[in-house]
């Protein structure tokens, strides 16, 4: 049997066909490697984690423990608690100047309101 294709689809069979090529090689996962003396996870120098930090209570020390919050935002978590009064909710640290969304969620299991 003869089959005779058409000019539209001898063009769309190469476009998928070079469309398959580049997908399957943009989808290889390359393995990653680092040198022994560099670790691919970030890591907090001199800072010790407890299990959770009660934002109500903590003096800007212990906030400063946590990841991603340095001792101007401690300060300024602890001065908008003498100001505005205690937290309801952990999520209200978002209203302090300087405290992100991101940072926010980066500590979020770390810290609770009582």
């Amino acid at each position: 049997m003869k089959q005779i294709l058409s000019s539209g689809k001898i063009f769309s069979l190469s476009l998928l066909s070079v469309s398959l090529v580049f997908v399957s090689n943009a989808c290889v996962t390359l393995p990653r490697h680092y040198p022994s003396d560099i670790t691919p996870m970030r890591t907090y120098k001199n800072r010790s984690f407890s299990a959770t930090v009660n934002i109500n209570t903590a003096s800007s020390v212990e906030l400063d423990r946590l990841p991603g919050i340095g001792p101007v935002l401690a300060q300024r978590i602890v001065t908008h608690r003498q100001e505005f009064g205690p937290f309801r909710r952990a999520e209200h640290l978002i209203m302090v100047r300087g405290m992100s969304d991101r940072k926010f969620r980066e500590i979020r299991s770390r810290v609770r309101a009582e």
